[in-house]
């Protein structure tokens, strides 16, 4: 995927060699713009009148980059050619997302990468490599130690640079679902009932699929020949039967399977369309 351009405008944070210490301290989407999405009463015992719809009114923005530590969006994301590839990348997104927002008078707020080495702080606490990837709703933040990237080409089988694109392209849905309130909601819902508390993270997970799908589609003058194998590849490799060899059950998923990432990323890509993302109609309805 040719993602060349990377705005100055883009929030990120650097934690690499600060031991840590540089952290952060402790709808469905459519019909013309961005839709809340609305997670049945009958799913999760809701509360009609808590639950959300759609969001009109308001007025959009976004805020300017941060600096950490001294160290500017250039230098940190020129570190390596990962860094690069996740800068990039995420300049597509808000580039992709922040318009949606905008079109359906939802207030959007661009998410902050943070890159770490081994370990480093977060608003959810302390990330570490081995927890691969993963977005801090409390912070806003996307946190990865890039050499998560050669394990995800070693170990799983999922090299090539949109298979990387596809891993930030999934931490940005779990953004779009802070903004949209969807994940409050899910909160919620596991609360009520902790007994679907893994099917209903499992929804979740692949409507960040979907979404990484959506910008990847919203984007196909940037993809290349060969592109498509590798996110479906990516998306096979990280499923939670694979990962898992069979050892863990179905019930205790919480990513979900193989093939239903492959599928839901697949959607996305194919439709283009956020509103086929509604995960949770179609897992939990």
């Amino acid at each position: 995927m040719r993602l060349n351009d990377i705005s100055r405008n883009i929030r990120v944070r650097d934690q690499r060699g600060s031991g840590g210490g540089g952290g952060m301290p402790g709808g469905k989407l459519g019909c013309g713009g961005i839709v809340v999405v609305l997670i049945g009463v009958l799913v999760f015992g809701i509360d009609p009148g808590t639950m959300l719809g759609t969001v009109g009114g308001m007025s959009g923005g976004t805020t300017s980059a941060p600096q950490s530590g001294g160290t500017t969006v250039e230098e940190s994301c020129s570190v390596n050619e990962y860094s690069q590839e996740s800068c990039a990348a995420l300049s597509s997104l808000d580039a992709t997302w922040q318009p949606l927002f905008q079109e359906a008078n939802i207030p959007f707020q661009q998410p902050t990468l943070n890159f770490y080495d081994r370990t480093g702080r977060s608003g959810c606490g302390t990330a570490q490599s081995a927890m691969g990837p993963f977005y801090c709703p409390a912070d806003q933040g996307i946190y990865i130690d890039t050499s998560f990237y050669d394990q995800l080409s070693r170990q799983l089988g999922a090299g090539g640079d949109f298979a990387r694109y596809y891993v930030m392209a999934h931490e940005y849905g779990h953004h779009i679902q802070k903004l949209t309130g969807t994940n409050d909601m899910v909160r919620q819902a596991q609360q009520r009932n902790p007994g679907a508390a893994n099917r209903i993270q499992v929804a979740m997970e692949l409507q960040a699929d979907c979404y990484a799908g959506v910008w990847a589609s919203k984007n196909k003058s940037a993809m290349e020949p060969g592109d498509f194998e590798e996110g479906m590849q990516a998306a096979s490799s990280i499923g939670d039967d694979a990962l898992t060899q069979g050892r863990v059950s179905e019930d205790n998923f919480t990513h979900g399977t193989s093939a239903q990432r492959m599928e839901w990323l697949r959607k996305g890509l194919t439709t283009g369309d956020e509103d086929q993302c509604n995960t949770f109609e179609t897992l939990l309805g």
